[in-house]
């Protein structure tokens, strides 16, 4: 797909919306609310220029949303920033604003990521003509033109005040990273697809054993599918890198909910940073291992959620107090059991022992290559933390419920695996 035609002769719709977004931008927060009234007035008033508003709108956001592309954001990251700060209706217009800019772009100037981020945004054009989107637009939400035009200068003053960011990935063009699959892979690696149903399974049963064991499951084969990668790269056959991806991690108890990933992501050799302002935390890893720890992570999150719910009904479970000592409790078992299985994982395949895809084990040559591989891996990961990162701060998460804390930790027994201690981020 290649850029859409700009069409002339706008009836000066275009020097206004731009004059509209300055003063928004450059506005304090205590003159914010005449700058939009005054902005959206201008813009609402131009009746018989709304289908030239309408383009000027799409025009300028193709310059907005690649200006945050370019600052290291990407499409899930701008969707965050809106669903925490501002609403439902700005979601949606951030969405297909998104959605035309990307038309300047192909698919093979994507990467995965990027696409499967925009296909959960569902960010495509759906309306016929660029001058129709403002009205198609505000008959789907029942806006008037005031309303719309504020909301769109609310939403382009939003993004345009975002400074930039460590970057996780290629910008539409930049030349993608080279990461080592093996074999065809048609939408996602096979290996994804068993952890995802295997978690699937452990989030719907109401047997806390099944759901432990499908877990176990889960990491066993996101150890092995590490172990295979590390041994590829020390014979030479795999050019893989660190990558990194963004994972929200919002209120409440954000804190406990940062242990947690914390806890998967190190179990799987990745590191965690975690930037609390905007609500998301930096995993960096190997690539094989940032999906994993994506899936596992949901999935427990899920769980510990459905265990603090069947404690709720206590009148002790409902304070705040103990749902943070309860989550991070849990978080704090996991981590401990998270760990151990990885390194059983390990030890199993540095005696030659196989996790096949299927659960059982075939037995190897013990290789000798497998530890320093390892080693070497996480090296690079700790380095490339440091090149995105050069300044990182300890976060502590404080515990002031011991009755939470044991509940946290028995309800982590029932549900899921191990970690190793280490340190939060931000």
């Amino acid at each position: 797909m290649g850029k859409r035609a700009q069409q002339d002769g706008d009836g000066g719709a275009g020097p206004l919306l731009e004059q509209a977004v300055r003063s928004v931008l450059t506005a304090s927060d205590e003159a914010l609310d005449l700058a939009l009234d005054t902005g959206a007035s201008l813009l609402a008033a131009s009746a018989g220029q709304w289908p030239a508003v309408s383009r000027a709108l799409l025009g300028y956001a193709d310059t907005a949303v690649g200006r945050c592309w370019s600052a290291g954001w990407r499409p899930a990251d701008l969707a965050r920033v809106v669903r925490r700060e501002l609403k439902p209706v700005h979601l949606a217009l951030a969405a297909d604003l998104i959605a035309a800019e990307n038309r300047r772009h192909s698919a093979a100037a994507l990467d995965r990521r990027w696409q499967e981020q925009l296909r959960e945004l569902e960010a495509e054009v759906w309306w016929p003509g660029d001058e129709q989107y403002l009205g198609a637009f505000a008959d789907r939400h029942r806006l008037d033109r005031f309303a719309l035009a504020t909301t769109a200068l609310e939403l382009l003053r939003t993004w345009g005040r975002l400074p930039p960011i460590a970057p996780v990935g290629p910008a539409p063009g930049q030349a993608p990273a080279r990461t080592h699959r093996p074999g065809p892979v048609p939408g996602e690696p096979r290996m994804l697809s068993r952890i995802r149903a295997l978690l699937a399974k452990a989030e719907s049963t109401e047997y806390p054993e099944e759901a432990e064991a499908l877990t176990a499951k889960a990491q066993q084969l996101m150890a092995q599918h590490s172990i295979d990668e590390a041994l590829l790269a020390a014979a030479g056959a795999d050019r893989d890198i660190p990558a990194a991806l963004r994972i929200g991690v919002d209120n409440p108890y954000e804190g406990p909910k940062t242990m947690l990933l914390d806890a998967v992501a190190a179990a799987n050799r990745c590191r965690v940073v975690w930037a609390k302002e905007f609500g998301f935390c930096t995993v960096v890893g190997f690539d094989g291992d940032l999906d994993g720890v994506e899936l596992l992570y949901t999935s427990l999150l899920v769980q510990a959620t459905h265990a603090l719910n069947k404690v709720g009904s206590r009148r002790d479970s409902r304070s705040k107090a103990f749902r943070q000592s309860f989550l991070v409790a849990y978080a704090a078992r996991i981590r401990e059991r998270l760990t151990a299985a990885t390194e059983r994982a390990t030890s199993a395949a540095a005696a030659g022992r196989h996790l096949r895809e299927d659960g059982t084990e075939e037995q190897l040559v013990p290789d000798g290559r497998l530890l320093p591989a390892l080693a070497a891996r996480s090296e690079a990961v700790d380095q490339e933390v440091g090149r995105l990162f050069p300044k990182l701060v300890s976060q502590r998460v404080r515990v002031s419920d011991g009755v939470g804390w044991a509940a946290g930790r028995a309800a982590a027994d029932r549900a899921a695996l191990h970690g190793r201690a280490g340190e939060i981020r931000s």
